[in-house]
C-alpha cells in the first residue's frame, strides 16, 4: 500500500505542477500532507516536516547566502567580461547562444555545486535570451542537462556517495567513466546545437549591434517567445515587425525590457571596477575552499556574502539596498526548499521511499541478474528523479550491488552505471538547485519539466550506452 501511495503522491504532484493547477510551493506542501493523512500517519506529520526541514536547512542557508553573494558579484561587474566575451562569440546568433549556454554551464560546473552553476549561467545568459526573445526553457533545459552530466565529478556528490555506499575508491569509479561521460557531454552540446538551430529558424539571426543598440527607429520588436513567428516577422533594424506572430511593444514594455537587460549596462551605479581583482580573488578563494571542503558550504557563503557586502558597499544604506534587490530571489528559492522539505520528510518518514525502492528492486527478474549493471543504469533514471541522491545511493545501490554480486557483476560496474541518471536528476523536483535555475530564469517549473525531461532522459541513455560500448559498464 505504501508503495502505491508513494508513486501516486509523486504522480499527483507532477501532474498538478505540469498542468499548472497548483504552484510548486503549494503542491510540495499540500500533496504530501494529504497523503500522510491517507496512510494513517497524519498525527506524525509535524515530526516528518521538522525532520525534513532539519535536513534541508543547511541547503536553504547555503542558497540564501549564495544568491546574495553572487548577486553582489553581478552588481559590481565581476561577470561582465564573461558576458561580453560570450556575446562576442555568440554574435546574437540564437544557435551560438544556446551552445554558449551549454559550454558555460559545463565549465562553471567544475566547482561541483549546481546552485553556483545555475546562478552564474543564468546571470550571464538571461539578458541576451530576453533581449532576443529566445525561449527561456531552452536555457534552463540545456543548463540543467549539462550540469547533470558534470555533476558526476568526484567532488560533485553522486560519485562520492556511490563510493561510500559500496566501500570503493571514487577514482576507480570515475576515471574509467570519463570517456562515457565525455560522450554524454558531447550529446549535450549536439542537443544545444539542434535546439539553437530551431531558435535561429524561429527568430532569425541578428548582428551584435542590432541586439545591443536601440535607436529611435528600432522601437518595434517581436513580442513573445512562443509566437512561432515567420522569417518575415523578425527583429529588423529600422523596420517594424508585422504579421500575426508579432506585436508592438508599449512604452512600459520597452522600459521593462530595458530593466531586464540592465545587467550589461556599463554605467550602472553598483559597478566597482577598482575592486575587480579583489572580487575575483575572493570568488576564486571561495570556490577553492568549497572544493577542498575547508568549511561547510553554507558557512563559506555566509562569510563570503558578509565580506563582499562590507568591502564593496561600506555604507549601510547601500548594503540594505543590495540585500533588498536580491530579496525576491532569496525568498522564492528558500521558500521552495523548505516546501520541498515537507515532500521529502513525508516521503521518507512514512516509509514510502523504502517500500518503493524494495518494490522496484524486487520487480527485476532473476534472469536479469548477469545484466544487473545495465539494470542499475536504467533504474537510475526514474529513481534519481523521484528520490534524493542519498536515498538512491545509500538505500538502493547497495541492494542492486548485492544482487549483481550473486551473478558475478562487479560492484564497480554497479557504481559506474548508477551515475547514468544524473543528467535527469538535476531537473528533479527534489533537487533544491533546480529552483534556483527556474527562479532566476523566471520560468515555471512545470514548463521546465515538460521541456527538459525528454532531453535529459536521452542524454542519460547516451551515457549508459557509451559506458556499455567502452566496456566500463
Amino acid at each position: 500500500m505504501l508503495t502505491i501511495l508513494g508513486f501516486a503522491m509523486i504522480a499527483t504532484f507532477l501532474v498538478l505542477i505540469m498542468t499548472k493547477k497548483m504552484s510548486p510551493i503549494a503542491a510540495l506542501v499540500l500533496i504530501p500532507a494529504l497523503f500522510c493523512v491517507a496512510v494513517g500517519q497524519g498525527a506524525k506529520l509535524g515530526d516528518y516536516v521538522i525532520d525534513g526541514v532539519g535536513n534541508l536547512a543547511p541547503t536553504a542557508a547555503m542558497l540564501m547566502f549564495a544568491i546574495v553573494y553572487f548577486g553582489v558579484m553581478i552588481d559590481v561587474g565581476l561577470f561582465d567580461p564573461i558576458v561580453r566575451g560570450i556575446l562576442r562569440f555568440c554574435k546574437a546568433d540564437p544557435m551560438r547562444i544556446v551552445v554558449g549556454t551549454a559550454v558555460l554551464a559545463a565549465i562553471v560546473s567544475l566547482d561541483g555545486d549546481g546552485s553556483t552553476t545555475f546562478m552564474i549561467t543564468v546571470s550571464a545568459m538571461y539578458p541576451l535570451y530576453k533581449r532576443l526573445k529566445m525561449s527561456l526553457v531552452v536555457m534552463t533545459g540545456v543548463a540543467a542537462t549539462a550540469n547533470g552530466v558534470m555533476n558526476t565529478l568526484p567532488w560533485g556528490g553522486p560519485t562520492a556517495r556511490a563510493a561510500t555506499a559500496l566501500k570503493l575508491d571514487a577514482s576507480e569509479i570515475f576515471v574509467p567513466m570519463i570517456p562515457a561521460l565525455a560522450v554524454g557531454l558531447l550529446a549535450v552540446f549536439l542537443l544545444s546545437y539542434v535546439l539553437g538551430l530551431r531558435e535561429r529558424k524561429r527568430l532569425g539571426m541578428l548582428t551584435l549591434d542590432e541586439a545591443l543598440v536601440r535607436e529611435p527607429e528600432q522601437e518595434t520588436v517581436l513580442a513573445g517567445a512562443g509566437t512561432g513567428a515567420s522569417g518575415g516577422d523578425r527583429l529588423r533594424k529600422g523596420s517594424a515587425a508585422s504579421g500575426a506572430g508579432s506585436a508592438d511593444l508599449t512604452e512600459d514594455d520597452d522600459e521593462a525590457d530595458e530593466e531586464e537587460f540592465k545587467g550589461l549596462d556599463p554605467d550602472r551605479s553598483t559597478l566597482r571596477p577598482k575592486l575587480y581583482w579583489f572580487n575575483a580573488g575572493l570568488t576564486i578563494a571561495l570556490l577553492t575552499a568549497m572544493i577542498m571542503e575547508l568549511m561547510p558550504i553554507p558557512v563559506l557563503f555566509l562569510l563570503g556574502a558578509a565580506l563582499a557586502l562590507t568591502v564593496n558597499f561600506p555604507h549601510m544604506p547601500d548594503q540594505r539596498a543590495r540585500i533588498a534587490a536580491h530579496a525576491d530571489n532569496v525568498l522564492n528559492v528558500s521558500g521552495m526548499v523548505f516546501a520541498a522539505a515537507v515532500f521529502t520528510g513525508v516521503l521518507t518518514g512514512t516509509g514510502m521511499v523504502e517500500n518503493m525502492a524494495d518494490w522496484v528492486v524486487g520487480a527485476v527478474p532473476d534472469a536479469m541478474g548477469p545484466h544487473m549493471a545495465i539494470v542499475t543504469g536504467l533504474l537510475s533514471l526514474p529513481l534519481t528523479y523521484f528520490m534524493s541522491n542519498d536515498g538512491f545511493y545509500f538505500g538502493v545501490v547497495p541492494v542492486l550491488a548485492e544482487a549483481g554480486a550473486a551473478h558475478g557483476v562487479s560492484p564497480l560496474e554497479i557504481a559506474r552505471a548508477s551515475l547514468a541518471g544524473q543528467a535527469l536528476h538535476m531537473s528533479s523536483p527534489l533537487v533544491p538547485a533546480v529552483y534556483v535555475l527556474v527562479g532566476m530564469a523566471k520560468v515555471e517549473f512545470g514548463d521546465h519539466t515538460r521541456f527538459t525531461v525528454k532531453w535529459a532522459v536521452l542524454t542519460s541513455l547516451v551515457v549508459l550506452g557509451a559506458g556499455i560500448l567502452f566496456g566500463t559498464i
